[in-house]
């Protein structure tokens, strides 16, 4: 089955200096437009555009700058490079960052101010910022999607429950937390394919929030505890509930296969029927304690099996 798409979000975003300096722990030299615009997952030292070449120049990438290239401009003539950064900051380029604690080179922030462009400072060597900066820029810009559905963490394991508009995923996701799980988002939740997982968070208009039919919305964290929300989740399985549907055969004995393709990754799936006296929650925890049980290495079928061969054997 694939999965029915509210919104799909390109792989470009902005983010405000602020926010970039406090998640790779960066000092703003020049806050120039205060705007960063990721577009790429690739980053660039930008030693060959010094000295003059600027064909093939990637200016939609993070600039970095750091002992090398510091070292070549402190050898050029002052006139050559004041030169060579002016030339430089004319291009515009989402941000320049200084590694290893180096001092700014003055023409270089006289560059970045006169043409209003983010220069930034890192205490961290180049290639340690480059693999920090590396690792933010695959969460920030990976393939994203916002779904119906609710997400839960059950023993640890990251359930998605979907099916049609009041078939029940809230509700039992309620009853799913007064037994002690945790929700991570309800109705909408965000799916970014990170390293070919995918994780899931709410919108922050409606983080902890649920919408239960005949009592509103409920502010989960406030009613429950900290401890009964989280912010993110990786998705492990998908659970599909649906209306039980007498002529259609169920998966009795767990040896069937289904998958849930979301971005292009197909999710282990559970399809859950539903009726009148059938607790759904304690099939979902079922379902997430025998995952987990799988994962460890032990299957039910092949118990079954076992016990069948020895069974004709004696």
């Amino acid at each position: 089955m694939s999965v029915k798409i509210k919104e799909l979000v390109e792989n470009e975003t902005d983010v405000t200096v602020e926010e970039l300096a406090e998640r790779l722990n960066l000092e703003i030299i020049n806050k120039g437009s205060g705007i960063v615009h990721m577009a790429t997952f690739n980053v660039s030292r930008p030693g060959l555009q010094f000295a003059g070449y600027y064909e093939h120049f990637s200016k939609e990438r993070v600039q970095i700058v750091g002992e090398m290239e510091t070292s070549y401009l402190l050898n050029m003539k002052p006139e050559e490079r004041k030169k060579a950064c002016d030339k430089f900051c004319q291009y515009d380029f989402p941000c320049l960052v200084i590694t290893t604690v180096l001092e700014p080179i003055k023409e270089l922030v006289e560059g970045a101010v006169k043409y209003n462009r983010v220069l930034l400072r890192s205490k961290l060597r180049t290639t340690a910022f480059v693999n920090e900066l590396s690792i933010y820029l695959n969460e920030l810009l990976a393939p994203t999607i916002t779904i119906h559905g609710v997400l839960v963490d059950l023993y640890g394991v990251g359930v998605l429950l979907v099916g049609h508009s009041s078939v029940g995923k809230s509700e039992s996701a309620l009853e799913l937390i007064q037994r002690g799980h945790r929700l991570v988002a309800d109705d909408a939740v965000c799916l970014k394919r990170v390293n070919d997982r995918l994780v899931g968070s709410a919108p922050a208009k409606i983080r902890h929030l649920m919408e239960i039919r005949g009592l509103g919305i409920i502010d989960v964290e406030k009613m429950y505890g900290s401890g009964s929300v989280r912010q993110t989740k990786m998705v492990d399985f998908v659970a599909c509930l649906e209306d039980w549907n007498e002529e259609k055969q169920y998966d009795r004995l767990g040896d069937e296969t289904h998958t849930y393709n979301i971005l292009d990754i197909d999710m282990p799936e559970y399809i859950i029927p539903v009726r009148p006296g059938r607790n759904v929650a304690s099939i979902l925890e079922a379902a997430a304690r025998n995952f987990r049980a799988k994962l460890l290495g032990y299957n039910v079928m092949d118990e079954l099996m076992y016990r069948a061969i020895l069974e004709n054997k004696n």
